[in-house]
């Protein structure tokens, strides 16, 4: 591997093991084989972010940045573009994107920013809506994040969170009329709106506090797998399946869990 040119290197690598004498199985991928990869790498990624080991970043930012090379190494021999186009293309963007670092556009802060990445955005997608540039495979409470947030930066939102809590209230009002009816009328699909009605506020009101709706729910699971794996445990050493326990035995387990993550009171 070339050290002066490491990122041509992986191009020519890329080149190499989809040619006549490179690798079978790379010759076979296509768009639509890939696009799991793509999925797993990027979430690799986000794994690695979030360990903070940096060797591991550094591995997976790798891995993730193969899975682009040789996706526009399958697009060249398409005859459709090149990894050169790609990088001018986001070159180009970039600049375009920040008018306030290679133009004359001034910024008070990262507010105004947003602000003006959105209404470029809007001009270069006229035709398409503020909201075609969020895709449609996000998993459903990143695209809500990204989804309010594309409407925010265009004025439509709540002035403050404790407007966003009121619509909380009124959501979660309408799904319980919907709960206390299904029984009769056997219908979930009221209840499944309103309950996604409830999650779409949340994110929203997860976006107006600041705060990573994702890295919060992640949170959550982990703080739940963590307690309920102490249950598990004290279940064993009790030598007792904790399936057999009683709900109000297995509260107890939970309990203890929850109290021996508390820090002891000085």
């Amino acid at each position: 591997m070339s050290q002066d040119r490491p990122f041509d290197a992986l191009s020519e690598l890329s080149a190499r093991l989809r040619s006549r004498d490179g690798c079978p199985w790379d010759r076979e991928q296509t768009f639509e084989s890939l696009k799991t990869y793509i999925i797993e790498e990027a979430y690799e990624v986000v794994d690695a972010l979030s360990s903070g080991d940096s060797t591991m970043l550094a591995a997976e930012l790798g891995d993730l940045l193969f899975q682009i090379v040789f996706v526009a190494q399958i697009a060249s021999e398409q005859m459709l573009f090149d990894i050169d186009g790609v990088c001018r293309g986001i070159h180009a963007k970039m600049v375009r994107r920040h008018p306030h670092v290679f133009g004359d556009v001034e910024v008070s802060g990262s507010s105004d920013v947003v602000r003006n990445w959105e209404s470029i955005k809007a001009g270069e997608r006229q035709e398409k809506g503020a909201l075609a540039g969020v895709p449609r495979q996000l998993p459903a409470l990143l695209k809500a994040l990204r989804i309010t947030e594309k409407a925010a930066a265009l004025g439509f939102d709540w002035e403050q969170a404790n407007d966003v809590l009121a619509k909380l209230d009124e959501e979660v009002t309408e799904l319980k009329v919907e709960l206390e009816a299904a029984p009769t009328s056997g219908e979930p699909e009221g209840v499944r709106e309103e309950l996604g009605d409830v999650l779409f506020v949340m994110a929203n009101l997860a976006r107006r506090l600041g705060v990573d709706p994702e890295a919060a729910l992640q949170g959550a699971n982990e703080k739940f797998a963590r307690r309920f794996r102490a249950m598990e445990e004290q279940a064993r050493a009790r030598e007792v399946a904790l399936g057999s326990l009683s709900l109000a035995e297995k509260d107890a387990l939970w309990e203890n869990a929850k109290s021996a993550e508390r820090p002891p009171r000085k």
